[in-house]
């Protein structure tokens, strides 16, 4: 058997070592994008993720995350393969958009409410854009085009639950976690006892729970802002270097070869490292509007490395693996960006 000699360790310290070297040659460039990153963090994520980390930690001491688990387990077992309580979570994910559905899950996991399939399984397809963003900021604000928010929606969100009943095929073997409620009892009834057992085994006062629960959001809050600032650094490193260009120029071939129109290259280059610039990208009108759909589609779904950076760091407190959310966020943009070709006919503007 032929083994790799090149490893992923070295290559990533070479990487480092470039992207220091690339600092250094431009530091005027390097501070302007870590300012950009901050002002996106401050002014956007912050008070956007803030409220609902906060809420998630609080609703998990006072057991309404088990209320609710209870209440959706005939519906989540047989349709997700999950144990109700991740009905909570995707929930969740869809209201408050990325990461805050990784967080809920990784908490569950540290409690040992899910076991590590189920993890893996739940982040698959919970990583979703926030409606907010969705329609606010790309359909109105990037495309000018407010009818085109139904398109979208149904392409993500569609795609999202596309994946999450595939992904009851992952390791199909492993049982499901025990329902709460036992066999014939009333789901009411037994979701205002688990509730009442999870308050209790927690057990902090509301003062106490108020704080570690600003103290846990402000941590991840820090965490998520260091890496929206790292990759604007990155993104425009590249720039200067003009590695970008050539990943633009080799996308541009791509889509000629598949059929598709070259000036799409930019949304899926800058799509590929941060989903807001994709997405920007994606309005600019240098295409058709279906064609610009299906790859802010994709920009979505895809969600950007820097997402993914995110999400790998919050999941890296478990034993929940990268590799299959990185599957689920590759096959999710595929699926979002065909599906905007076939709702075109019904949903389009």
């Amino acid at each position: 058997m032929v083994r790799f000699l090149v490893r992923p360790a070295p290559l990533a310290a070479l990487g480092c070592l470039l992207l220091a070297a690339l600092m250094a040659a431009h530091p005027a460039a390097s501070l302007s994008a870590s300012l950009r990153g901050i002002a996106v963090w401050w002014d956007v994520l912050f008070p956007a993720l803030f409220p609902f980390f906060v809420m998630a930690e609080l609703m998990l001491g006072f057991g309404v995350v088990h209320f609710f688990g209870t209440l959706l387990d005939p519906l989540m077992r047989p349709v997700f393969r999950l144990p109700g309580i991740a009905g909570f979570v995707v929930t969740m994910g869809l209201i408050s958009g990325y990461p805050v559905g990784a967080r809920l899950t990784s908490r569950l996991r540290e409690q040992g409410q899910i076991s590590r399939t189920e993890g893996e399984r739940l982040v698959a397809f919970v990583t979703t854009s926030d409606p907010i963003f969705l329609i606010g900021a790309v359909s109105v604000g990037f495309f000018h085009q407010a009818a085109l928010a139904p398109l979208l929606a149904a392409a993500h969100y569609g795609g999202a639950l596309i994946i999450g009943l595939s992904f009851r095929q992952y390791r199909r073997r492993e049982p499901v976690t025990r329902a709460a409620a036992k066999d014939g009892a009333r789901l009411l009834p037994a979701a205002l006892t688990a509730m009442h057992e999870a308050r209790t085994a927690d057990g902090r006062p509301f003062g106490r729970l108020l704080q570690d629960a600003i103290g846990s959001a402000l941590r991840l809050n820090i965490v998520v802002g260091g890496l929206v600032v790292f990759f604007s650094v990155v993104m425009e490193l590249l720039a200067r270097a003009n590695v970008l260009d050539l990943l633009v120029g080799m996308l541009q071939s791509f889509l000629h070869a598949a059929g598709l129109p070259p000036q799409m290259s930019a949304a899926f280059a800058n799509g590929l490292f941060e989903v807001t610039l994709g997405a920007k990208a994606a309005g600019e009108p240098d295409a058709t509007l279906l064609h610009r759909a299906a790859a802010a589609a994709w920009v979505l779904s895809w969600a950007g490395l820097s997402v993914h950076a995110q999400i790998a760091s919050i999941i890296g407190a478990t034993d929940i693996r990268y590799p299959p959310f990185l599957a689920a966020r590759a096959a999710h943009g595929i699926i979002s960006f065909a599906l905007v070709y076939l709702l075109w006919g019904m949903l389009g503007p």
